[in-house]
């Protein structure tokens, strides 16, 4: 069973070279790794060099998260506009939006028609007038024809009792 990230016993030891061999030039790694080396380290150099200048810069102008690594503009962004109190201009209308007009056009139509409606001016108010006379008329001869019946009875209990 293996322990580790390193293989066991039949793979043979791992050999590390010491500074001392290193600096003599025996040691196991290849040349280029000792070049590599010397350029890491006057490229770190050069690094810190621009980073001093950067962290000027950075300094007058700092980015959240990863705003900093990516500098695109975005057109969709909607950026907050904030107003001062000694600036705002109260004499100034504010232009409602397409859905908002079309809102309000829709509420004042609505009302217009209900008014109308009430007056009795619209084609569904007068159907509805005629239908309530319609309905009265008949309410009105069908209490007639019961007044008429207990009439009838009337007459004829007080004809049976003769």
């Amino acid at each position: 069973m293996g322990r580790g990230k390193f293989k066991g016993k039949p793979t043979g030891r791992r050999m590390f070279s010491t500074p001392e061999e290193m600096r003599a030039g025996s040691s196991a790694r290849p040349r280029t790794f000792k070049k590599e080396a010397i350029v890491e380290d006057e490229d770190q150099e050069r690094s810190e060099e621009e980073s001093e200048e950067e962290s000027s810069e950075d300094e007058s102008e700092k980015q959240k998260g990863v705003q900093g690594i990516i500098q695109i503009e975005n057109p969709n962004l909607v950026k907050p506009k904030t107003v001062k109190a000694r600036n705002v201009d109260t004499e100034k209308t504010t232009e409602l939006s397409r859905r908002e007009r079309e809102e309000i056009e829709k509420q004042k139509a609505h009302e217009r028609y209900m008014k109308l409606q009430e007056q009795g001016k619209t084609d569904q108010a007068k159907k509805d007038l005629e239908r309530l006379a319609l309905i009265r008329q008949q309410r009105a001869d069908a209490a007639k024809k019961r007044d008429e019946e207990k009439a009838a009875k009337e007459m004829k209990k007080v004809e049976a009792r003769k």
